[in-house]
């Protein structure tokens, strides 16, 4: 078995003079979560169709699975599940037909994908479902069943396009739960997201994007010591410039986003006296975690 199940070397994909993807460089390796965190637009979905050989870098080299692709997508495809942004299950047929009908896309037979139905179902909870027009599924379930189908040829590799996208928070939970326990199968994944605790929760690396190049890389927790490294303080209320001039002196870094003014502060007291007696202020203060990671990589630090 390969060492390392994805290898992107100085990968870049253009459209129309457009850099999507510019000189991306990172490897997964087997038993991996690895996750692709950016906001919209950042590249991410692009990413994981070149992973899968759908569109061919305009230069760099990727290998997934001991094999390059495009050249050999085909044969790296047989041994990956894929979970897409958006469900395409056929709404007109039966949890089991769609399954059935997935099968024949690995060239297995109808009793070959009959033995592993049962556990397919079991995995989704949808033991009780399999006789149901998908039409008539939860958007829950839904996501859960194209993600067994997506196990359905038992794959080395999940590549997962923002897979809680449009869930509830219920349905979120459960999906979490259910990735877990393929990593504890030993499967690995690559995991596009703009969910900041779904990377934290999941991943046990990931690569931070923006604007189709990346600006870090490396474990959670590691970048969120080595980005924030102190207690945050959010406070909700008042004119966040305002209160911003107030408090500077006694924080490391101050962010807005939106009504909310961030401050990260190695000695919070010091920056609750300062707001001690104002009325109409919400505080909460919090250790530190991916998404202020991400507000301060992505640049939108307040401006004096």
């Amino acid at each position: 078995m390969s060492r390392v199940h994805i290898d992107f070397a100085g990968v870049t994909k253009s459209y129309k003079d457009r850099i999507i993807v510019g000189g991306l460089s990172f490897t997964v390796g087997p038993g991996e979560c690895f996750g692709l965190l950016g906001p919209n637009g950042a590249g991410k979905s692009t990413i994981t169709r070149m992973v899968l050989g759908m569109i061919p870098p305009d230069a760099g080299k990727i290998t997934v699975l001991g094999v390059p692709v495009p050249a050999r997508a085909r044969l790296a495809r047989a041994r990956i599940g894929v979970v897409p942004q958006f469900d395409n299950l056929d709404l007109e047929l039966t949890v089991r037909e769609n399954l059935l009908a997935f099968g024949r896309y690995f060239s297995m037979s109808t009793r070959e994908v009959e033995a592993v139905i049962p556990s397919l179902l079991q995995f989704a909870r949808l033991e009780n479902k399999a006789d149901a027009r998908v039409a008539e599924l939860s958007g829950g379930m839904k996501r859960r069943l194209t993600l067994a189908r997506s196990l359905i040829n038992d794959p080395q590799l999940l590549v997962m396009d923002e897979p809680t996208t449009g869930l509830d928070p219920h349905a979120r939970h459960l999906i979490w739960e259910r990735l877990r326990s393929l990593l504890a199968r030993g499967k690995t994944i690559i995991l596009t997201t703009h969910f900041m605790e779904e990377a934290e929760r999941l991943c046990d690396r990931l690569c931070v994007i923006e604007a189709g190049r990346k600006i870090a890389e490396g474990c959670p927790r590691a970048l969120i010591d080595e980005q924030i490294g102190c207690q945050v303080i959010e406070i909700y209320g008042g004119n966040p410039h305002e209160l911003g001039a107030l408090i500077r002196p006694y924080v490391q870094r101050i962010e807005v986003s939106g009504e909310t003014l961030f401050c990260y502060a190695p000695d919070p007291e010091q920056v609750l006296v300062q707001l001690r007696g104002r009325t109409g202020l919400r505080l909460l203060q919090r250790p530190p975690n991916l998404e202020d990671v991400f507000l301060r990589l992505t640049g939108r630090e307040m401006k004096d």
